[in-house]
């Protein structure tokens, strides 16, 4: 019971609009998603798709505090035109901000977590897995957003789909641009940059270039 009343003391009018601007009223009702009064609810367009049970506070956008951040000033964004699904469980911190472009797709695994001050963008398909969790001040892009042609006029550098495999953790300041694949059970060092396929799972890549740092690693949290 003192769960539930604690949850419900996070109840504001942002998170009675969200959801029942995406959901339908028996869902809406239950409020599965809260959103923080630090989340700046720039565009509600697209779709939001839960793909479980659903529960009060099962997804969280623009909560929880580390000591390098300001809470009271800092706040998220919330720019969609696309669709967002959760597989679950989500924990988003706050000054994160998720743009999703119009029939792009943003896909959550279960038992998410991102911590505060990260960006995703996505153009094409993002698609992170199970257990995987991203640290602050982390980057997820899938486009260069500005055409870039060759000498005949062909643009090449279109978005490409980025995938986060399952248990991932991708550690405080990286950058991980369109193309990049990281496999299940891998570590991202903080700083890193990823713009690849990664081979090997269940190891910790660094760096740039990125390379295997250590292999047959496991992590949890």
């Amino acid at each position: 019971m003192a769960q539930v009343l604690k949850l419900l003391q996070r109840v504001n009018i942002k998170s009675i609009i969200f959801n029942f601007k995406y959901f339908p009223f028996k869902t809406a009702i239950k409020l599965p998603v809260l959103i923080s009064r630090n989340i700046f609810l720039h565009k509600m367009q697209g779709r939001v798709i839960i793909n479980a049970p659903i529960k009060t506070a099962l997804i969280q956008i623009g909560y929880g505090k580390i000591g390098i951040s300001d809470f009271k000033r800092s706040r998220g964004i919330w720019e969609v035109y696309g669709d967002v699904v959760f597989n679950g469980r989500a924990f988003i911190m706050h000054g994160c901000k998720l743009n999703v472009g119009k029939d792009a797709q943003l896909i959550f695994g279960d038992q998410f977590e991102m911590s505060t001050e990260c960006a995703i963008v996505a153009q094409k398909k993002i698609e992170i897995g199970n257990h995987s969790g991203i640290s602050w001040e982390s980057l997820v892009m899938d486009s260069d957003f500005h055409h870039i042609a060759d000498e005949n006029g062909v643009v090449f550098n279109h978005p490409k789909e980025i995938i986060i495999g399952n248990n991932v953790w991708v550690g405080c300041r990286c950058t991980i641009l369109k193309g990049a694949v990281i496999p299940d059970g891998s570590i991202v060092a903080a700083g890193s940059l990823v713009t690849k396929k990664l081979s090997g799972e269940k190891s910790i890549f660094g760096g740039n270039p990125i390379k295997v740092l250590k292999s047959n690693v496991s992590w949890w949290y």
